[in-house]
Order: C-alpha cells, then sequence, then structure tokens
C-alpha cells in the first residue's frame, strides 16, 4: 500500500550565475527595474532549471507595497496582478516572491499540503499582508500551529534607518520593529516584527536568514545601490509515493 507524500521546499537566490550586466549583475530576476528583458528571461529560466521545474510552473506577482492575497490553482501566462502574497495546494508549482531590501516570508503547512510566498515591505508589513494570508491559508486547511514561516534576507535593523516619526508609526501598527541603527539612528527591524506578529497568531516554527541585503555585497539592495536587480524567494510542494 503507498500514499502520496508533499515536501516543501524553498530556495532563495543569490546575485551570483545569471546573465546581466551591471549594475543588475548578474542573476537578476526582476522585470521592472530596467534590466535587458532577455538577460531576465534567460535567468528565469535559469532558476527554473535549477529548481527541477519547467519555466512555466513558476508563478510571479506584480507586487505593489499591498495587502492583496492571491491564490493561485495553476500556472499564469502573465505575473499575478497587483498583489503581494500567493497561496497554493497545488504540488509542483513554484510560488514566487522578489525583493531587495524588503521580508521575503516563504510559509508552509506541510500536513494540510498549503504554501504561501508573501512580499513584507514597510507598507505591507505595516497595513496587514501577514495577518490577510494566514486567513488565506487557514481557507484551505492549514493550521497555525502546523506552520513553519522562513523570513529570507532583508535589510536589517542594524542598517534600515528611518525618521523617528516613521519608527513610532510602524511600531504602532507592527510591534517589535522598532530599534536603533548601528549608528545611533531610527531604525526598523521589520524581520523581528514580523517574527513576533506570527509568533502571536499561534505559527509553530519560524526561521530567519540573519543576512543584511544592505550589508551583503552578495545580494541585491535598493538602498545600497538603486538601480538595482530582484533576489528570488521561492517555495513549491513536491509529491512522492510511500510504502505504508
Amino acid at each position: 500500500m503507498t500514499a502520496t507524500v508533499v515536501r516543501t521546499r524553498r530556495v532563495t537566490t543569490t546575485r551570483a550565475g545569471g546573465f546581466s550586466r551591471a549594475p543588475y549583475d548578474s542573476f537578476n530576476l526582476g522585470d521592472h527595474v530596467g534590466d535587458d528583458p532577455e538577460a531576465v528571461r534567460r535567468n528565469r529560466i535559469r532558476l527554473a532549471e535549477g529548481i527541477g521545474l519547467a519555466p512555466e510552473r513558476l508563478v510571479w506577482m506584480e507586487q505593489v507595497h499591498g495587502r492583496a492575497v492571491e491564490i493561485v490553482d495553476g500556472p499564469r501566462a502573465e505575473p499575478v496582478p497587483v498583489t503581494d502574497a500567493l497561496v497554493t495546494t497545488v504540488p509542483g508549482l513554484a510560488l514566487v516572491v522578489l525583493t531587495a531590501d524588503c521580508v521575503p516570508i516563504l510559509l508552509s503547512d506541510d500536513e494540510a499540503g498549503v504554501i504561501a510566498a508573501v512580499h513584507a515591505g514597510r507598507v505591507g508589513a505595516r497595513i496587514g499582508i501577514v495577518p490577510r494570508v494566514l486567513e488565506a491559508m487557514l481557507s484551505l486547511g492549514a493550521r497555525p500551529e502546523r506552520i513553519g514561516a522562513f523570513l529570507g534576507p532583508a535589510a536589517s535593523g542594524r542598517r534600515y534607518e528611518v525618521p523617528a516619526a516613521m519608527r513610532a508609526d510602524v511600531e504602532a501598527h507592527l510591534p517589535g520593529s522598532a530599534t536603533t541603527t548601528a549608528a545611533g539612528t531610527p531604525g526598523l527591524d521589520l524581520r523581528a516584527g514580523i517574527r513576533r506578529q506570527l509568533e502571536a497568531a499561534g505559527v509553530g516554527a519560524v526561521a530567519v536568514d540573519p543576512r543584511c541585503t544592505i550589508e551583503d555585497a552578495t545580494l541585491f539592495s535598493h538602498r545600497r545601490g538603486a538601480p538595482t536587480g530582484r533576489l528570488a524567494g521561492v517555495i513549491w510542494m513536491e509529491s512522492e509515493s510511500a510504502a505504508q
């Protein structure tokens, strides 16, 4: 007797290994930043090949720093318009989030077979993109205590400097995000605030990639040097048969 086992996979890219020229060198996956479209197309094909999926099985977003969530049940010929989070229950369908300082969040409930990819910048995190995506996942059978979350490379509280009024405003909506930078100025640590928000919602496990996009030259950072490329956070499910 056999049963289908679903395993969740996650990948975070760096800026190495692609076809783009400076200042997008070299593995830029954003098609909206001024890079040569052919280079971006080749980079996206290389990403798909690297994770063992056909390029059309990768679903992209037209990210707008909002809180719209889209549940997808199959490939899309174009990026999902005006959305900052994707959710699916379909194995072999990869959800992609693009970032260059914002927080990429990859979520999964392996038992329910529900995954999500979320773009959480300062604005989106402040207005509640995380609670909205959790709501969508729960509507498909996920349970908070079974959800695992991964927060990818992003601007760190050490380097993400903002005006004091902005820090206070974000902290009021996303508690735990206010911080002081290494220079002693007001700052934001969005990953800290998001982690606190996820844990308060009952999410069972939260892992954080410690890398700071502003500090780490192997990553793209809009704050360090715009124009620049975009990193990808990718999540997908693989199904396989297992003996019982």
